[in-house]
C-alpha cells in the first residue's frame, strides 16, 4: 500500500460523517443516555493546543460511550459574549458581532478538521437572540423569586476594561483580563443571592464523588464557612447602647483574654468616619485601597495600621479582665468583605496578630498552653494549636478549659452578658453580575421614575441589542446611544429608560449546558427533555474555573430548582480537569521571545535564531501563551501530519491530568506510529489475501474456534486480541489515556510479529482478520479517521463510528503460566515462571533448587519455605 495520506483520508471521512449525520443524537434514541461536555470555547479567531488537547480527551469519552452502546449527546457551542470583542471593536473599527461571527466561524472550520464526534445540530452562540433571549427570561425568573437585586455597593472597578468586576474576577488586586489595578467605587449594581445556597453548594459537594478533590477543596475554601461567635465592643466614653459599637466575628472566642487590639478594615463604617475627620487616617485608608486584596498578597505584605486614638472596652470587663481598654486600629490586612470587617488582635495566637503586634508595640498575651504546659511564652511564632490536647490559661472562668470546651463556656456567657452569641459566617458574598460593556445580555428591566424598576413583559423578550453604536469614546455604548435607552415605562407608560448594564458572561455559561439539550425550543429549559438529559455525565475542562464557572453554574441550577424551572439542582456528576499543553520557551540575543518556528537546533544540540543565525537560550518549559510565543499553531500540525497523529500525542505523552510537554520529536514520533499502523494494515491485508476465504468478512466466527484448530501464533494471537480489548476498555474508563496507548502500542507489536510458515487455514486467518478489526475498533476513539479507513478495507460497507465496542471473553484471558517472585530473608532473589496453581511440594522444590536462592542461603539453615500461590515464595532462614 502507498504511504497513508492523512489530510486525503480524513477530509474523505469528515464529508462522510457530516452527510450521514453520524453523531447526530435525538431525545428518543435508543440506549443509555450519557451527555459528555467539554467546556465551550471563545470565539478568539484561532484554536490552540489547549482546545486540541481538551476536544480530544472529551472526543475520546464520546465515541468510546457511543460504542458500548449508549445515546451520547456531545455538543459544540461559543461562549461569544466578552470585552475582547468590544476592545476589537474600539481597536480595529469592526462591529463586536462581526468580529465575532468571523472567529466563529474560522473556529468552527478547525474543529472540525479535528474529526470531532460532535453534534453539530445543536450549535449555539451566547451572542445570538436565539440564546439571550431565553436568559433574559431566566433573568426575570429569578427576579420574580427574590435571587437577583439591585443595590448600592463598593464594588471593584477596573479601569481599562472600564467595568465592575465580581470578586472572583479579581486576582492579586488586578482585573482578571486586563491585569489592571482595580479601584473601588460605589454603583448601583445587580447581585444574585448566591449566599442564599451556601450550606447547600458546601453540602452538595460530598456527593460530588467523580469530581477532583482538588477542586472540591477549592470550592470548599472559597465559600468559607466558619463557625465561631459574633460579639459587640463598646466604645469607650460613648453610650454602649447608642449603636456606635465594634461588632466582632471571631473563630477563637476562647482567646478573648489575649485580646490586644482591635482591627477594622479600611472600609469599614467607624474608619470611614474617622477619615472624614483626619487627613492622615484618610491618606492610609486611600493607600490601603490601592493595595491588594488577595489572600496570598494579604499573607506576606507587610502589616501596617492606623491608631484612631479610639478606645474599645473589652466585653469582660468586670469579668475577669484587667487590661484596661483596647486600642482600635484601622489596619491594611482587614477586609470588609469577610466578617463584619473587624477583628480583636489576640497576637500570641494568631501570626498575623503577632506581627502586627510587634510592629506597635502591642501586648502578647498567651492564654492557650499544651497539654504538657509548653510553650511557655511566644516568641516570633504563635501557638496556634486548637484542639482538646491544647489548655487555656491566663483566662479566669476559662481556665483549664480545653479549646472546644472554652469556645462553648465563652458564648454561653456572652449570650448572658447580652454582647454576643454564638454564630456561623461565610466568605463568600453575593455575586454582582452587571457589567457597563455593551457587547452582553442586556438585563431585561425598565427604570421608571414613578414606578421605579419595572420588569420587561415576556412577551416583549428579546430586549435586543442595539446594532448602531458607537465605539469613539470610554465607556459603555449602551448610556450614550440616542435612542435604545428610551422606552415607555411598561407599566405606566410614562417615559423611562432601559437598563444599560448587562450581564457578566459567567451568567451565559451557568446555564448553555442545559440548553444545549433542547437549543431550538421555544422555552428555555423544556422540563421533559432538560430533566432527561442533565446533569451532564461527564465535564471536562481546566482547573482554572474551579471557583468562577463551577461554582456559578451550580447555584444557577440550584436557582432554577427553586423557581420551578427543572428538577436537577448539579450540573455536573462527573468532572475531569486536565493539565496544561506547555513549551519550551525561547530568548532571543537581544532578549526577546521567540516562537518556536523561528528556531533552528544545530546537530550539536546548540539553538540559533532562524532569522540572522544568533545564539538562542532555552528556557524552561511553561504553559503555551502568546506573551511567551512558545505557541504551535494546530492547524498548521494537523496540515503536516493529521489531525489523527494530533490526537494521538496528546493521548500518549502523559495522564492526561498533568501537563503534557509538547516536542517536535513526539509529534514526529506519534506519526511514525500512524504510518506504522497503515503498513501494518496493508502487510495484514496481504497475508489475509494469500489465505482461503482470509478477506471474507463473513467468515468462521474466530472465538468458535477449539484452540487444537489454530496454529500456536494464532492461539496466542487471539488471547492477545482479548487481553488488549480488556485492558484497553479498563484504561479508558478511567481516564488513563497513555496506558491506553501503550497497550495498542503492545498489542500492534503482537500483530505485527505474526509471520505464518506457508499459506494460512482458513481458522488462523479468521483470527488474524478479527485482531486486525479489534485493532481498528480500539483507536477508533482515538485516531477515528484511520480506524474508519482500516474498516473499510477490511471490507466493511458500515462506518466503523456505528460499531459496537469490542467484548473480552474471560476463557481466553486466563493465563497458563505465572511468574512468581522468591525471597530469601525478606529479599528478592529469583523469580521463577511456572505453570498457574501449581502445588506447593513441587514449588518448593524449584525455588530451593533454583542457583541464586542456594547463594543466598549459603550455609545456613532453612526454617520453612512459606508458599502464596501463584503470587510469592519466602524462604526463611
Amino acid at each position: 500500500m502507498s504511504r497513508y495520506n492523512a489530510k486525503t483520508v480524513e477530509e474523505k471521512w469528515q464529508r462522510i460523517w457530516d452527510e450521514r449525520e453520524t453523531f447526530r443524537v435525538d431525545d428518543d434514541a435508543a440506549g443509555e443516555r450519557y451527555y459528555v461536555l467539554e467546556m465551550f470555547p471563545y470565539p478568539s479567531g484561532r484554536i490552540h493546543m489547549g482546545h486540541v488537547r481538551n476536544y480530544t480527551l472529551g472526543d475520546v469519552v464520546a465515541r468510546y460511550k457511543r460504542a458500548r452502546g449508549c445515546a451520547v449527546l456531545h455538543p459544540m457551542g461559543w461562549d461569544a459574549f466578552g470585552l475582547p470583542a468590544e476592545n476589537a471593536a474600539r481597536e480595529r473599527g469592526v462591529h463586536p458581532r462581526d468580529w465575532t461571527y468571523a472567529n466563529l466561524a474560522a473556529m468552527r472550520t478547525e474543529l472540525q478538521r479535528m474529526g470531532l464526534s460532535l453534534d453539530w445540530s445543536r450549535e449555539l452562540a451566547t451572542c445570538h437572540p436565539g440564546y439571550y433571549r431565553h436568559q433574559q427570561e431566566l433573568i426575570l425568573d429569578l427576579l420574580d423569586g427574590g435571587l437577583l437585586y439591585r443595590r448600592a455597593a463598593e464594588v471593584n472597578w477596573d479601569p481599562v476594561d472600564e467595568t465592575v468586576l465580581a470578586n472572583e474576577q479579581v486576582i492579586d488586586g488586578r482585573g482578571w483580563r486586563s491585569g489592571a489595578l482595580v479601584e473601588k467605587r460605589k454603583l448601583e449594581q445587580w447581585f444574585c443571592r448566591i449566599t442564599d445556597f451556601n450550606d447547600e453548594l458546601l453540602e452538595a459537594l460530598e456527593g460530588l464523588e467523580r469530581w477532583p478533590d482538588r477542586v472540591r477543596n477549592m470550592q470548599r475554601n472559597w465559600i468559607g464557612r466558619s463557625v465561631g461567635a459574633r460579639l459587640r465592643f463598646a466604645l469607650a466614653g460613648r453610650d454602649p447602647d447608642d449603636g456606635t459599637g465594634i461588632e466582632v466575628f471571631t473563630t477563637r472566642p476562647d482567646t478573648l483574654f489575649g485580646a490586644s487590639f482591635i482591627a477594622l478594615a479600611p472600609d469599614h463604617p467607624l474608619a470611614l468616619e474617622v477619615a472624614a475627620q483626619d487627613p492622615a487616617a484618610l491618606a492610609f485608608v486611600e493607600e490601603c485601597r490601592r493595595s491588594s486584596t488577595a489572600e496570598a498578597a494579604l499573607q506576606t505584605q507587610e502589616k501596617r495600621g492606623f491608631d484612631t486614638g479610639l478606645k474599645a472596652r473589652h466585653v469582660f470587663a468586670g469579668a475577669g479582665w484587667a487590661h484596661g481598654d483596647l486600642p482600635v486600629y484601622i489596619a491594611n490586612f482587614v477586609l470588609m468583605g469577610y466578617g463584619t470587617g473587624a477583628i480583636f488582635g489576640c497576637p500570641a495566637h494568631d501570626q498575623r496578630d503577632l506581627d502586627f503586634a510587634r510592629a506597635y508595640g502591642l501586648p502578647v498575651r498567651q492564654v492557650v498552653q499544651g497539654g504538657d504546659g509548653g510553650p511557655g511564652g511566644i516568641a516570633d511564632e504563635a501557638y496556634v494549636d486548637d484542639s482538646d490536647a491544647a489548655r487555656i490559661v491566663n483566662s479566669g472562668f476559662l481556665d483549664r478549659l480545653t479549646v472546644p470546651a472554652a469556645k462553648e463556656a465563652v458564648i454561653a456567657r456572652l449570650e448572658q452578658l447580652g454582647c454576643g452569641t454564638g454564630a456561623v459566617t461565610y466568605r463568600l458574598r453575593d455575586w454582582l453580575i452587571s457589567r457597563q460593556r455593551y457587547w452582553g445580555c442586556p438585563i431585561p428591566v425598565v427604570h421608571c421614575p414613578s414606578c421605579g424598576l419595572v420588569p420587561v413583559p415576556r412577551a416583549d423578550l428579546p430586549v435586543a441589542l442595539p446594532e448602531d453604536v458607537q465605539f469613539d469614546q470610554p465607556g459603555n455604548p449602551l448610556d450614550t446611544h440616542p435612542t435604545w435607552k428610551h422606552v415607555p415605562c411598561p407599566s405606566c407608560g410614562t417615559a423611562a429608560q432601559r437598563e444599560t448594564d448587562t450581564c457578566d458572561t459567567f451568567v451565559d455559561s451557568s446555564w448553555y449546558f442545559a440548553r444545549f439539550c433542547a437549543p431550538r425550543a421555544a422555552q428555555p429549559l423544556p422540563r421533559e427533555i432538560v430533566d432527561a438529559w442533565l446533569p451532564v455525565d461527564q465535564y471536562i475542562g481546566g482547573i482554572e474555573h474551579a471557583i468562577l464557572h463551577l461554582l456559578y453554574a451550580r447555584f444557577f441550577m440550584k436557582a432554577l430548582k427553586r423557581v420551578g424551572r427543572i428538577a436537577v439542582d448539579e450540573p455536573f456528576a462527573g468532572l475531569f480537569t486536565q493539565g496544561m499543553v506547555c513549551h519550551e520557551t525561547y530568548r532571543a540575543a537581544g532578549g526577546g521571545w521567540l516562537s518556536p518556528d523561528e528556531v533552528v537546533r544545530n546537530p550539536d544540540g546548540t539553538l540559533v535564531a532562524q532569522s540572522d543565525g544568533q545564539p538562542v537560550t532555552a528556557g524552561r518549559s511553561e504553559k503555551m501563551s502568546k506573551s511567551k510565543r512558545n505557541t504551535v499553531d494546530p492547524g498548521a500540525i494537523i496540515e503536516q501530519y493529521g489531525a489523527d497523529t494530533a490526537r494521538w500525542f496528546m493521548l500518549s505523552d502523559s495522564p492526561p491530568e498533568r501537563d503534557l510537554e509538547w516536542t517536535e520529536d513526539g509529534v514526529a514520533g506519534a506519526w511514525r506510529f500512524t504510518q506504522r499502523l497503515w503498513r501494518l494494515l496493508g502487510e495484514t491485508l496481504a497475508l489475509l489475501n494469500a489465505a482461503e476465504g482470509g478477506r471474507d468478512a463473513d467468515g468462521p466466527d474466530p472465538d468458535a474456534i477449539e484452540d487444537a484448530a489454530l496454529s500456536g501464533w494464532a492461539t496466542e494471537l487471539r488471547r492477545g486480541t482479548h487481553r488488549a480489548i480488556a485492558s484497553v476498555s479498563a484504561t479508558v474508563e478511567i481516564f488513563h489515556f497513555n496506558k491506553a496507548v501503550a497497550e495498542i502500542h503492545s498489542f500492534a507489536n503482537l500483530l505485527g510479529g505474526v509471520k505464518p510458515a506457508g499459506a494460512m487455514a482458513p481458522a488462523d486467518a479468521a483470527v488474524l482478520r478479527r485482531a486486525l478489526e479489534v485493532l481498528a475498533l480500539l483507536i477508533g476513539p482515538m485516531m477515528p479517521h484511520l480506524a474508519e479507513e482500516m474498516w473499510a478495507q477490511l471490507g466493511h460497507d458500515s462506518l466503523l463510528a456505528d460499531q459496537s465496542w469490542p467484548i473480552a471473553e474471560q476463557r481466553f484471558l486466563a493465563q497458563d503460566q505465572v511468574t512468581i517472585g522468591v525471597q530469601v530473608a525478606g529479599k528478592l532473589r529469583a523469580t521463577l515462571t511456572v505453570d498457574k496453581d501449581q502445588d506447593q511440594d513441587s514449588l518448593r522444590e524449584a525455588a530451593l533448587a533454583n542457583d541464586n536462592v542456594r547463594r543466598a542461603i549459603g550455609d545456613r539453615a532453612v526454617r520453612k519455605v512459606i508458599v502464596v500461590p501463584n503470587r510469592i515464595i519466602n524462604v526463611v532462614v
